[in-house]
């Protein structure tokens, strides 16, 4: 059933307020995920605070005509039955939910993203971008390396200081 001229300008301006507000966006073909799996991959999604949306991607490829970041970003890879996750709170979080949700659901095949920047990313930068650790993690990571070394002087001081006793 076709949609009415209205309901496309508004789809189009909501999308290119997502598409404005994305820190990236990645898109991967959905076919032969039923409607629990969606469901479940929606509710990861907002979890992690992506937005999960499955439109035409004629509207897409307009949308991103009226943002400058976009307008010459290739769009010929958006065919067939898309749907698209729109991270605007950190950087990878889009990359990272469709990797994670992709690796225990092989019907979900990733095809490709783009920055803010409108700079396109291929499947396999998709899935790196996805398999790195969140910006918390490697604070995490950074901390413990450091206090691992202030650890081992103390560690090292104390048994200095009970062998002079």
């Amino acid at each position: 059933m076709a949609i009415s001229k209205d309901k496309k300008n508004t789809l189009v301006a909501e999308l290119t307020e997502l598409l404005n507000d994305s820190k990236m966006v990645v898109y991967a073909k959905y076919q032969g995920l039923t409607v629990a799996e969606l469901q479940e991959l929606r509710k990861m999604a907002r979890e992690a605070g992506v937005k999960i949306k499955v439109v035409k991607n004629r509207l897409v490829k307009v949308a991103m005509k009226e943002i400058a970041a976009y307008k010459d970003t290739d769009a010929s890879n958006l065919t067939g039955q898309l749907l698209y996750a729109l991270g605007t709170d950190e950087d990878f979080d889009a990359a990272k939910v469709l990797t994670k949700f992709a690796k225990t659901h092989d019907k979900l095949e990733l095809i490709g993203g783009f920055n803010a920047e409108g700079a396109g990313l291929s499947t396999e930068e998709v899935k790196t971008l996805g398999s790195l650790p969140t910006k918390n993690e490697l604070i995490a990571q950074v901390v413990d390396t450091l206090l691992g070394g202030i650890n081992g002087i103390v560690s090292g001081l104390e048994k200095h200081a009970e062998s002079n006793q």
